[in-house]
């Protein structure tokens, strides 16, 4: 055995080295976070189309469990499909008036937006509470890549994320209108100016007039996504059926 810095002979008891003194494992955890960091550095030098077709590549590989359980995910991949259809079919006016399920999970994350972003000013507070329901399924997906690489997971977090678009655009279509029930029993009409999100978002960014556009165009984009996450989860179910 030698020491890996400067090569004089050592004892497999030994801690340090007699020669150059570095500590044995301490230095093995340097070495390794040493080749980590060179193999950045690689990463970077890589050009930006190898690098994105390499990251492509690994987001369409299916998580191991879906060879042996492919049933069982070809019917939840089925039931998010119909109760994804549900609510893409569905207009702005239909959504108004009727959320779903869906709606009271994304509420709490909502409202915790806006005490989250509190510190950032009125009008981040107001914009916090869309934020907070946009980030919660961006964390999950981030979560189940990076700690288990369960791209199907990650899939269904998309869905949820463009589900939450669509659970918006009433909101947003309401900022004029004022008609919609707001926590607390009021409405955007009876409700001091501010506490009706997107009236105050749009008011104080001179958009208020373009209401119906923009939750129109955050409608679509909702059904679009959501349509892409499903498409996704169907490429990972086919992949996985190969592998089987």
């Amino acid at each position: 055995m030698e020491c890996p810095k400067c090569g004089t002979s050592r004892r497999p008891e030994q801690v340090t080295c007699t020669h150059c003194g570095i500590v044995f494992h301490k230095y093995a955890t340097y070495l390794a976070r040493l080749e980590a960091y060179e193999a950045r550095r690689a990463e970077r030098r890589t050009p930006l189309r190898e690098r994105l077709a390499g990251r492509a590549a690994a987001l369409a590989v299916p998580p191991a469990a879906m060879a042996t359980l492919w049933w069982g995910y070809l019917a939840l991949w089925l039931a998010f499909l119909v109760w994804g259809g549900s609510y893409m079919i569905q207009d702005i006016a239909t959504l108004g008036r009727d959320a779903g399920f869906l709606h009271n999970v994304n509420l709490p994350f909502h409202e915790f937006g806006h005490l989250l972003f509190r510190p950032f000013g009125e009008w981040v507070t107001s914009l916090g509470g869309t934020l907070g329901q946009l980030l919660m399924p961006v964390i999950c997906g981030i979560a189940l890549l990076r700690g288990r690489g369960d791209t199907f997971g990650a899939s269904l977090c998309l869905w949820w994320f463009g589900e939450n678009l669509l659970d918006i655009a009433p909101y947003m279509a309401d900022a004029r209108a004022g008609q919609l029930p707001l926590l607390g029993g009021n409405t955007g009409h009876t409700a001091p100016y501010g506490f009706h999100d997107w009236e105050f978002i749009l008011g104080e960014t001179g958009l208020l007039a373009y209401d119906r556009v923009l939750a129109a165009l955050t409608l679509n984009a909702g059904r679009l996504i959501m349509a892409g996450a499903l498409l996704w989860s169907a490429v990972l179910l086919l992949r996985a059926r190969a592998a089987r």
